[in-house]
Parts: structure tokens; C-alpha cells; sequence
């Protein structure tokens, strides 16, 4: 099993950034349905998904029992496989 931070991390990896027309950034994970943020630069976009995105699993796969899909390979349901 991935831990939590793992599986973030891993999520985090697939974030997916637009620069808007009013400069402003827009940036979501696709596969997680209703999560996204807008911030006015980049960093400050990045910080807030990462925020967005552990409220959004607690919510989704806690309160609502929502699967949750995998990224790299990581589930918080299944262990990644070893290397070596």
C-alpha cells in the first residue's frame, strides 16, 4: 500500500497547468473529478492543489467512499510493486 504521501505525491506529478487570460493560473489533476485551483503564479498554484488535493481525498474516499484512481501504479488500496 502507498502511504498518503506517496500516493499525493504521485497525483501531484499528473497537475496539469494553464495560464489564464488574466495571468491568473489554472491548474487540476485530470482523473479527480471537481478539483482544481487558480492562483496568480505557478508556485502559488502548485501549493494550493496540493492543499486542494488532501481535502479532496479525505472528502472523496473517506466521507463519500469514492475509489480513488491510480497514478504511477499508486493506490492508497494496493501496495506498488517492488523493484529489484
Amino acid at each position: 500500500m502507498a502511504t498518503y504521501l506517496e500516493y499525493m505525491q504521485a497525483a501531484m506529478k499528473h497537475a496539469e497547468y494553464e495560464r489564464m487570460e488574466d495571468g491568473e493560473w489554472y491548474v487540476c489533476i485530470p482523473g479527480l473529478r471537481g478539483l482544481w485551483v487558480t492562483a496568480l503564479t505557478r508556485e502559488d498554484a502548485q501549493k494550493e492543489l496540493f492543499s486542494a488535493l488532501d481535502g479532496w481525498l479525505h472528502v472523496n474516499a473517506h466521507v463519500g467512499k469514492l475509489p480513488l484512481p491510480e497514478f504511477d501504479g499508486l493506490s492508497p488500496l494496493h501496495p506498488p510493486e517492488k523493484v529489484g
